[in-house]
């Protein structure tokens, strides 16, 4: 089973090596420079498989050329207005509910200098709510289907924590990283 994904030994091989994880399943992981190419070698049926992100393959998607088979989340994304002709964003079942048990959300974060003020750090949270809040941002959210999460502060630290433990964790098992 080739799985095709955006680069190497970053978020879609480490997503595979979790795939691997709970299902026993090998998979020869193909690395491609971008997500708009990877959906390009699934459509030519190059690779079998791929974990790319919602945006990267919605034109396949809703051409016929390829389906969405799950989400790597607990939940399926809100979005309801349909992308194909019979299916939105929302008609995706998590892939826990499909039978296979691993989750993954991507890191994307703004992270600030050592020593900044509280002030300066208020004035940038509370600058991106009002960005998340304006229509633009949520078009864009619901077109690309990206989960909208939002954390700061000490909840923003603990989980980044988590995550650095999981992705050691499987980034080690993987031949990633080297073992202690």
């Amino acid at each position: 089973m080739k799985m095709g994904g955006t680069g190497s030994k970053q978020e879609d091989q480490i997503i595979t090596v979790a795939i691997e994880r709970q299902t026993g399943a090998k998979f020869t992981y193909i690395p491609y420079k971008g997500g708009g190419e990877v959906a390009v070698q699934l459509v030519g049926k190059h690779i079998d498989s791929t974990v790319n992100n919602p945006i990267e393959a919605v034109e396949q998607w809703r051409a016929g050329k390829l389906r969405a088979l799950c989400v790597f989340d607990d939940k399926p994304m809100p979005y309801k207005a349909k992308v194909t002709t019979t299916q939105s964003w929302g008609d995706v079942p998590t892939c826990k509910s499909q039978g296979l048990d691993v989750d993954y959300q991507m890191l994307r974060g703004i992270f600030m200098a050592p020593g900044v003020s509280k002030d300066q750090v208020e004035f940038f949270v509370a600058l991106l709510k009002k960005v998340r809040e304006t229509p633009e941002w949520k078009d864009f959210m619901e077109k690309g289907a990206f989960d909208q999460t939002t954390m700061t502060g000490d909840e923003y630290a603990k989980w980044v924590a988590k995550e650095e433990q999981r992705h050691i964790s499987l980034m080690t098992e993987a031949g990633f990283l080297a073992k202690k």
